[in-house]
């Protein structure tokens, strides 16, 4: 598991390295604007990746379940035709609105409108090199897409000062930057798919099967988002320092919390190809602890490097040990759960945890403090993953030892009766 995952780990961070750092760091002398167009655009990105993650995600799965039984050239094919509708339908109308969506969130919007024109304009490429690492995960290959990542950074890094600084491009130069990288990157992906002909017949995949398959990741990505966006106006109440030292303590964290979605790659791609994925509950518990016992030893000097005063976000980092145990392990079983095909209980039981996370994140705060707003994160986790664990209700006819109405008149009685 931990073999497998280690790419993906690397693949993880360095996706995020590429879109929320390096961009920045090379826009941070243009102005406080520039900063602002580049943090808008990677938020709206996040989103619009969070609505077609299903894609990927379910081509990972189906081309597990496929490999070595069946050809997987149906999985490819329903891949492409999905990756075209949603790629029309999200950077089509994110093309045409992105002043207005600019709007919304600058009060000067030219520099991120522009930023999100090239972005939106680039998400086809983006969307394509995911599918493409989809196959070759679900291939068992974690290697390539790690390779991939790191060569569209190293493109990224050559790019950026020379597109915005040497043209004199700015903040579009940026966006463009990362959609030049993301190109070559694809073109290099495609060549890495394998080209073996398969002579067997090959049962069709339909696009609801697909959609299914990869549903439970997506809408727990969109989710997450959502409830983020949502505590962050709880935070804000208590204060720029205190919403200073979450988005400082949040970002010190994602370093740790992309192990447990590391690890549940893993256990869906081994999981989805019939190999044992140990014992994943345990695997995402030991993992939180590992990654809580971390982030306690380096709060200090690392929230030091992103702020004046870190005891705001040191105190979250702290606090955030009741959170991430739980977490991981119900990130790392839902690996196991989606690719079984019990996605659908999976995300039922993070939604549950969400309608508690949030009334107890208002009623928390406003008893004890911010500090309610991360017990109720702990509650939260805590509750989705006993929701995700827990053993179904037997249906009541097998409560009683007796077959359904239906069965038994088909059958005739029970023997002995």
């Amino acid at each position: 598991m931990f073999k497998l995952a280690l790419p993906i780990y690397v693949e993880l961070l360095t996706a995020v390295v590429a879109v929320g750092v390096i961009d920045l760091l090379w826009v941070s002398g243009l102005g406080a604007e520039a900063v602002a167009a580049v943090t808008v655009g990677t938020t709206v990105e996040y989103l619009a990746y969070g609505l077609f993650l299903v894609v990927p995600t379910g081509v990972t799965v189906l081309t597990g379940r496929r490999d070595g039984r069946e050809p997987i050239r149906p999985v490819v094919r329903m891949g492409r035709r999905l990756w075209a509708v949603f790629s029309a339908l999200i950077a089509v109308p994110g093309m045409l609105l992105h002043e207005p969506l600019a709007a919304l969130f600058t009060d000067d919007g030219g520099e991120t409108a522009g930023f999100l024109l090239v972005l939106f304009a680039g998400l086809p490429l983006y969307f394509a090199q995911t599918v493409v690492d989809g196959v070759l995960k679900g291939l068992g290959n974690t290697r390539r897409p790690m390779r991939h990542a790191l060569l569209s950074n190293a493109l990224v890094v050559a790019l950026d000062p020379l597109l915005i600084h040497g043209l004199g491009l700015g903040v579009p130069g940026a966006a463009l930057a990362t959609v030049a990288a993301r190109g070559v990157t694809l073109a290099v992906a495609v060549r890495a798919l394998p080209r073996t002909k398969e002579a067997r017949p090959a049962s069709p995949c339909t696009a609801a099967e697909l959609v299914r398959a990869g549903l439970p990741m997506s809408g727990d990505f969109l989710a997450r988002a959502l409830v983020g966006m949502a505590l962050v106006d709880i935070v804000a109440t208590f204060g720029t320092t205190a919403l200073a030292g979450y988005g400082v303590g949040q970002k010190v964290m994602l370093a740790g919390v992309m192990v447990f979605y590391a690890l549940r790659q893993a256990a869906l791609i081994r999981t989805a190809r019939g190999e044992p994925a140990g014992r994943p509950v345990l695997t995402g518990l030991t993992a939180g602890v590992a990654v809580a016992a971390v982030l306690n030893a380096v709060a200090e000097p690392v929230a030091g490097m992103f702020a004046g005063d870190p005891a705001a976000a040191v105190d979250f980092l702290r606090w955030m040990t009741l959170y991430l145990v739980p977490f991981g392990g119900l990130i790392t079983v839902g690996g196991v759960m989606q690719a079984s095909g019990r996605g659908g209980r999976l995300l039922t039981a993070t939604l549950a945890g969400f309608a508690v996370q949030l009334p107890l994140a208002y009623l928390l705060s406003a008893w004890i403090g911010v500090t309610g707003v991360w017990l109720s994160m702990a509650a939260g986790a805590a509750l989705s993953l006993a929701g995700a664990l827990a053993p179904r209700a037997p249906a009541p006819w097998r409560a009683r030892g007796r077959a359904p109405r239906s069965t038994r008149t088909a059958a005739g009685p029970p023997s002995g009766r």
